[in-house]
């Protein structure tokens, strides 16, 4: 479980295909504190920790100057409903670590399994702060009910409050230190997002799915 906090960026180191699979490998300012089987949303996505490669220190004065990696899995179902397929090396990447059981909701319950994307089809700057529109990208016409004005809203890992929405489009306002302390200040008109709905209405439309049915 997360909570849509972002602890930092990582940068994408490599990338390799293994059949329908996708090896991811990270620079992350936490290495250190990683372990192998550990779960850390990238880019809001959930994936488990599989190999872990320690900065290198070489040299006679034995001076850190090979940094270290962790490796994690993506499928192709997540590649599927995620933008990691668009991952390039060398781009920045935002991380969370699980949620600790005495730790604080600062965000809200995020699971870290994406729904689907979302394409940033504007951004403008309002007095210091940043709008982002999205329209989100899904087969499932019922997820455009998902969104709701003052609600929760799950983009990249980050949680954010949705301040205006319509049929199929929607948009956030980003406060400095969120732009400059995650990807978002990457983004640009065209771009996929990641988009996970607020798990509590997920559950709410499903029962009225039952019920209407």
């Amino acid at each position: 479980m997360f909570t849509g906090i972002v602890e930092g960026t990582g940068i994408v180191t490599a990338l390799k295909k293994e059949k329908s699979n996708l090896h991811i490998s990270i620079r992350a300012p936490f290495l250190k504190e990683i372990k192998v089987d550990q779960s850390i949303a990238h880019d809001g996505v959930c994936l488990t920790v599989t190999e872990i490669n320690p900065a290198q220190l070489t040299g006679s004065k034995k001076k850190e100057n090979k940094p270290g990696f962790y490796t994690v899995t993506a499928i192709l179902e997540t590649l599927q409903k995620s933008n990691l397929k668009f991952l390039k090396k060398g781009d920045k990447i935002n991380l969370e670590r699980c949620m600790k059981a005495d730790g604080r909701f600062d965000g809200h319950i995020v699971q870290g399994h994406v729904d689907c994307t979302a394409k940033v089809i504007s951004i403008r700057e309002e007095n210091g702060s940043w709008v982002f529109s999205f329209q989100i990208i899904s087969k499932k016409n019922q997820n455009t009910k998902l969104v709701v004005e003052k609600g929760s809203i799950c983009i990249n890992g980050v949680s954010l409050t949705v301040i205006d929405c319509s049929e199929n489009t929607f948009s956030v306002a980003i406060i400095p230190y969120t732009y400059f302390n995650t990807n978002f200040n990457y983004l640009k008109p065209g771009n996929m997002a990641n988009i996970e709905f607020d798990i509590i209405g997920k559950y709410i439309a499903k029962m009225q799915s039952f019920h209407s049915s």
